[in-house]
């Protein structure tokens, strides 16, 4: 009911005054993050599981919202990432004095809604539900993107990323209506049991594709270059922080639910993750453009999460617990840790723009005397983007290393094989990272 209520009052939007915005799109995210993080912190530490039937039906269902451990990270990780956005757009915003009130009133509802249906998405066992507010979410990061809709690549970056998340929410649909037709049921819920009486590859693929665009995986990316650099840069930290990261956490509910085909599946995972990271850090070591570098950044980190993904795939496939278990949890600390460094990447190239209103790295000689600060804040989160010990970004990457290990030590010939080629594929992700932002 909590959440209800607040989500209501984001309407008082478009009664505020322009002034009042900022300060009063903090408040509510700020409400709608202490109730979200205390039911979070309860499930997640105190084994104390939410859950709320909504007062409404959905097509003659009932609408539950339930909170296990996995949506409460992502719930925290999300919160972490829109508090810290919220206070950062206050000032990055005064830089657009002569947007109207309306187009304001906009950016900051929009920003909200972003925030809650990320928020809500993590929770909804409804499958129907679940897309619609898929949709809302993806309607709302649109509006975000548009917000200097009078730049050509803006409207360009826009109707890209709308027309792709179209086809990322078809996807959604065939799965869910595939689930509906074998198993009469509109919840997710209804994974295992299709799982367990059909071939898994067939629906997980369909699942990974629509999961996979908004996640940024290659060849679903092609939105994310353009989108990102479109975008205030506070949407930027959180489109890259966080809402790609529902694509992962999607996946993640998929795959929890497979039942056989793990092997298959896992090495399918494997090779797209591999690919997508290398060819996401290959692509921005020749970019000019800031934001769009970071951008390319983003679908490699995707990648490193994917292989951690794929990883634990195969230790399941396989029995190895260890392997399972380091998989999981090198991609899944580094939803946490992708989120940390890339959102304060972004505020910084926010940051160097509102002060010299340019993007091109080429121009951005000697920033470092005139904003010691940023530039110290810049290095830090580029040390661990490059996983670097002993940042964060390393401490994830590192579990997965081990994972690789406990592959090549005790598996069979052709998972030792497979484990050695990913391990010298994460090797080469992180080499061009470094190399990479040595330009940066």
């Amino acid at each position: 009911m909590e959440f209800l209520l607040i989500i209501c009052l984001s309407v008082l939007f478009f009664a505020m005054p322009r002034k009042k915005l900022p300060v009063y799109n903090l408040m509510l995210t700020f409400l709608f993050l202490a109730v979200s993080s205390f039911y979070a912190v309860k499930t997640l530490f105190l084994s104390q599981p939410y859950a709320y039937l909504m007062p409404f039906h959905f097509w003659g269902n009932d609408i539950l919202l339930t909170m296990d451990k996995l949506s409460a990270f992502f719930i925290l990780v999300i919160n972490i990432t829109t508090l810290v956005s919220s206070i950062y757009s206050i000032q990055y915003m005064s830089m657009y004095h002569t947007k109207s009130r309306p187009e304001l009133v906009l950016h900051y509802f929009s920003f909200f809604t972003l925030y809650w249906s990320m928020i809500v998405l993590t929770m909804l066992q409804n499958t129907i539900a679940f897309l619609v507010v898929w949709e809302i979410m993806s309607l709302s990061s649109f509006l975000l993107v548009m917000f200097e809709a009078e730049k050509s690549a803006t409207q360009k970056a826009g109707i890209n990323y709308f027309i792709q998340m179209h086809f990322a929410a078809l996807f959604l649909l065939i799965g869910i209506i595939v689930l509906h037709y074998f198993t009469d049921s509109w919840s997710w819920s209804a994974l295992q049991q299709y799982f367990a009486n059909y071939s898994n590859v067939g629906l997980f693929l369909v699942f990974f594709a629509g999961f996979g665009f908004k996640a940024g995986f290659v060849p679903f990316h092609t939105w994310l270059p353009h989108a990102h650099p479109a975008a205030p840069s506070h949407v930027s930290a959180l489109m890259s922080g966080v809402m790609i990261k529902l694509g992962i956490y999607g996946i993640l509910r998929v795959v929890f639910a497979l039942q056989n085909d793990l092997m298959l599946i896992g090495l399918l995972v494997l090779f797209v993750s591999l690919i997508s990271g290398i060819t996401g850090v290959g692509v921005a070591i020749v970019q000019h453009n800031l934001k769009r570098l970071l951008a390319y950044h983003s679908i490699e980190n995707i990648g490193i999460i994917g292989i951690g993904i794929g990883v634990g795939i195969i230790g399941l496939a396989t029995q190895n617990q260890a392997l399972a278990m380091l998989g999981f949890a090198g991609g899944i600390l580094h939803v946490l840790n992708h989120s940390l460094f890339k959102s304060l990447l972004f505020f910084s190239a926010g940051s160097v723009y509102h002060k010299t209103h340019t993007m091109n790295i080429d121009s951005m000689g000697g920033l470092i005397k005139r904003m010691p600060v940023t530039a110290f804040i810049f290095l830090i989160a580029s040390l661990s983007i490059c996983g670097l010990p002993p940042f964060n970004g390393f401490i994830s990457e590192f579990l997965i290393y081990n994972g690789f290990v406990n592959g090549i030590i005790q598996a069979d010939v052709i998972v030792k094989l497979v484990m050695l080629f990913a391990l010298l594929g994460l090797a080469a992700i992180g080499g061009l990272a470094i190399f990479c932002f040595t330009k940066a």
